[in-house]
Order: structure tokens, then C-alpha cells, then sequence
């Protein structure tokens, strides 16, 4: 669900605000895996979505996701953003790989 944080962002354009899915721990083979070992997230929620982007012609062009759904993006697409202590990914809506149902 998105934060009082996520409701202060307003993305621009074509861009999304994701806040990445925690994925759960596991122990493999009983070895403790360190943060720092571990993969960055690859999916996420979407908590704030653009106005979407203005073609050639002038028209505004609507946006595919919406806020609250589930998506997978790039390894290493958008930037990083803390806001009160919450970690955000704002990326533009074309490093969306494609909406979980």
C-alpha cells in the first residue's frame, strides 16, 4: 500500500514510482544468505503514476499501469529514491516489462 511519502511524490511525464516487492528469505542449502550477495528486486508496486507522455502531434498519450498494480521492470532501470526512510524506484513507463495479474 502506498505511504504518506508515496502520496507526496508526483511523477512526471511517463514516469512510474515503484516501491520494490521484498522478496522472502531463504536459506539455501542452510547457508545465510548476506544483504549484500543478494539480487535487487526485479518487481514491484506501483504507488504513483505520471500524466503520461505528449507525442509529436500534441495530444497527450494515456498511461498502461496504474496505481496499486503489480509489474516487472529492468534489473538496473530508474533511480533510486529514499523519501522518509522509504526506498522508491521512479523509471519512465517504457522500462516496464509487463503488469502481474
Amino acid at each position: 500500500m502506498a505511504s504518506k511519502a508515496a502520496a507526496r511524490i508526483k511523477p512526471l511525464a511517463d514516469r512510474v514510482v515503484v516501491k520494490a516487492l521484498e522478496e522472502s528469505e531463504q536459506m539455501r542449502g542452510g547457508l545465510y544468505i548476506p544483504d549484500t550477495a543478494k539480487e535487487k528486486p526485479s518487481q514491484g508496486e506501483v504507488v504513483a503514476v505520471g500524466p503520461g507522455k505528449i507525442s509529436d502531434d500534441g495530444t497527450r498519450l494515456d498511461m498502461e499501469v496504474k496505481v496499486g498494480d503489480k509489474v516487472l521492470y529492468g534489473k538496473y532501470s530508474g533511480t533510486d529514491v529514499t523519501l522518509d526512510g522509504d526506498e522508491y524506484l521512479i523509471l519512465r513507463e517504457s522500462d516496464v516489462l509487463a503488469i502481474i495479474k
